[in-house]
């Protein structure tokens, strides 16, 4: 540990040497302009070396145990799960940050269960049925507004479903699906820039973008790429998991869409009877969709297809956790400090194990949580800002929780300055590098790589930029609000094997990742858990103490896109 914390506090030292006006590491040393050196006082020796890879283990402990039953969002498990962090917060000093001086902020969903036995798709081609087989060739996505539905309709192919007129870029510039089943391909443009790649692949925004074009459908074809990053039986086990979408003041389930009769997800059998006799061949399309060309052209067939979903009221809280800030000009703004405590809940048995318990997706991110908390509850000096710790449900379902919040925050959201993510850091031997997701949008990013220097962690680029992370996890619902976010995870993407083709991590996303063996039985090197909370905790509080606010870089994307007009 003393090795440890001395190389943290040397890279400390340096970067304050070197910016001294940028980068305080207390409330006193911001307010009086002093180097950060000078304010390494006992108290902050004692808050980083009392952030504990030990005091980690022990939350996941708890949380990932069977008898949580997998944190499903708007289970009896996750409740608990709830009451422990909100115990934690309250035994760290927080305050209440929740709704009505409560520690909960209760979010009603409509629960969508889908009845597999009670549905069909078929195609129909020159008075032909090809009937598709459930689970091998489709999966039929839940319906948050029809109990019941059935059509029949056409079918149009429009690419990735993307149309981003900055890049001249549109699938649908030679294909109208008014009326139609769209057929899209999974993610977006390789050819992207990263920021235009992770935004338009999100589903959110191209489904948007297909339904003001007068879809009345969705089909999607998963890309090879997407193929091998996750199997389509994980794909089929989690159909079988209940879908949740929060629910507006009328009553009425966010980002639904009435016209939209069918949504539904072919394996590659599925989209090989699909692609049978259209204009281009499958592979075409593939190899057209890596080309970054537009595709677009109507199917020779038609879709058939009836589902059922049970719609059922369910309420399930984010955990808030405020400490206020100690500068009577600053403690009015925020920083958000993210985790989503739900995980998948119960599931399909996998080698005999039903429990999806969530170790490392999300009791990590959790568990840091609670550390971050109880490590700024006891510095002697409180930092300039407000810090708002908030355990988000309803991610695995689609980022519900997290959006909730960023709409319907539980403090002024001009308040809200920054948001840091923490989602599934793994930890499965020494990790030396670190991914700051989000990074290079804002001046959060220069931060977080000081940060991770001091503790001994090199910051390196996103390895897997087709998996367009920056729009799968808790922070993009704020960045949508126009809040600079980022979303730092330890990497070991560069540790492969001789003779080996995928590093540990990598290895882990393809077999591990959302089944029941993330639990406690795995490796986990927790002195890198220790450094990576080190690092979060210094991203927090020189946000916290400067007194300007993070900002977007100058001609950012997703500045320019979604923070115009923010103060």
């Amino acid at each position: 540990m003393r090795c440890a914390l001395a190389l943290m506090l040397t890279g400390l030292a340096t970067v304050g040497a070197a910016a001294p006006a940028t980068t305080p590491v207390t409330a006193r040393a911001t307010a009086e302009g002093g180097a950060v050196g000078a304010a390494l006082t006992p108290a902050l020796h004692r808050a980083l070396a009392g952030i504990r890879g030990e005091a980690l283990r022990a939350h996941m402990r708890f949380l990932a145990d069977d008898r949580l039953e997998g944190r499903g969002t708007g289970t009896r498990g996750y409740d608990i799960a709830a009451a422990y962090v909100a115990t934690q917060f309250e035994v760290a000093g927080l305050e209440p940050g929740g709704v009505g001086g409560t520690w909960f902020q209760p979010v009603p969903f409509r629960r969508m269960q889908g009845v597999p036995d009670d549905g069909a798709m078929a195609l129909l081609r020159g008075g032909r049925e090809q009937r598709l087989v459930r689970d091998t060739d489709y999966l039929l996505g839940n319906d948050p507004l029809h109990e019941r539905a059935s059509m029949t309709a056409p079918l149009a192919f429009a690419g990735f479903g993307v149309t981003a007129p900055e890049l001249g870029y549109d699938d649908y510039a030679h294909v109208d699906v008014r009326g139609k089943v769209a057929v899209l391909l999974s993610g977006g443009p390789p050819t992207f820039p990263s920021e235009q790649r992770a935004y338009y692949s999100s589903n959110l925004i191209k489904t948007r973008n297909t339904v003001a074009r007068g879809a009345v459908g969705i089909v999607t074809v998963r890309t090879p790429v997407d193929e091998a990053r996750a199997p389509w039986a994980r794909a089929v086990n989690q159909s079988r998991l209940p879908g949740m979408r929060w629910l507006d003041s009328g009553g009425l389930p966010n980002e639904s869409y009435p016209q939209l009769e069918l949504t539904a997800t072919l394996s590659r059998s599925g989209a090989n009877a699909l692609f049978a006799d259209a204009p281009l061949p499958l592979a075409r399309v593939f190899a057209d969709a890596e080309a970054g060309r537009p595709q677009g052209f109507d199917l020779p067939a038609r879709v058939r297809a009836s589902s059922r979903t049970r719609h059922s009221p369910v309420e399930s809280p984010n955990v808030l956790g405020l400490l206020r800030g100690s500068d009577a000009g600053l403690r009015d703004e925020v920083v958000v400090i993210t985790a989503h405590l739900d995980h998948l809940g119960i599931g399909v048995p996998v080698n005999g194990d039903s429990i999806h318990n969530g170790a490392y997706d999300n009791a990590t991110g959790c568990g840091s949580l609670i550390e971050l908390a109880r490590a700024f509850a006891a510095l002697p000096e409180r930092p300039r800002r407000s810090l708002l710790f908030v355990a988000v449900t309803g991610e695995e379902k689609g980022l519900q929780g997290s959006d909730y919040f960023a709409r319907f925050p539980t403090v002024a959201r001009e308040g809200i300055v920054a948001n840091i993510n923490m989602d599934m850091f793994l930890m499965l031997e020494p990790m030396p590098e670190v991914v700051v997701f989000g990074g290079e949008h804002s001046s959060l990013g220069p931060i977080a790589a000081r940060a991770a220097r001091a503790v001994g962690l090199s910051p390196v680029p996103d390895p897997a930029p087709e998996e367009v992370v920056f729009v799968r996890s808790d922070q993009f619902p704020f960045v949508r609000q126009g809040i600079p976010a980022v979303y730092p995870v330890l990497s070991g993407a560069s540790r492969v094997a001789p003779g080996d083709s995928l590093s540990p991590t990598q290895r882990w996303r393809r077999t591990i990742y959302h089944t029941p063996q993330d639990d406690m039985s795995q490796p986990m090197d927790m002195e890198s858990g220790a450094k990576f909370m080190r690092m979060q905790f210094l991203i927090g509080l020189e946000v916290a103490n400067t007194t300007a606010r993070p900002a977007w870089n100058p001609g950012d994307y997703f500045g320019d896109t979604f923070a115009k007009g923010r103060k």
